[in-house]
């Protein structure tokens, strides 16, 4: 799992956009603005292109779950793998360790991040 770590922001930020259940590819490309204050914004291509990587290697599933009322039939569901969840806790992990050898550092205040 370590061979894959760090993670580009953007994975990052779609493996994230997972986490908490189930998401289409639109809805990750909004989640992932919104979190990152528009600071990463995925293209189409750039997303599915990822997309695409992370269900070769295992880390997400596209989910055969219910879809909502009225949904469109060619969108496809996607969700983390249990791979995909702890290559996402070991990389959360690695981010955390920066941000306290910073904070040791003086370069990021308590209280900031």
């Amino acid at each position: 799992m370590q061979t894959k770590l760090p993670l580009s922001p953007q994975v990052f930020h779609i493996l994230l956009s997972l986490a908490p259940g189930e998401g289409h590819g639109y809805g990750i490309i909004l989640d992932v603005e919104r979190a990152t204050d528009g600071s990463i914004r995925l293209g189409p291509g750039t997303l599915y292109s990822a997309l695409k990587r992370l269900l070769a290697d295992g880390l997400i599933e596209e989910s055969t779950g219910r879809r909502p009322k009225n949904d469109d039939e060619r969108r496809r569901y996607y969700r983390l793998s249990t791979a995909g969840r702890r290559l996402l806790g070991a990389e959360t992990t690695r981010l955390a360790k920066a941000v306290g050898t910073a904070r040791r550092a003086g370069v990021l205040k308590p209280g900031m991040a």
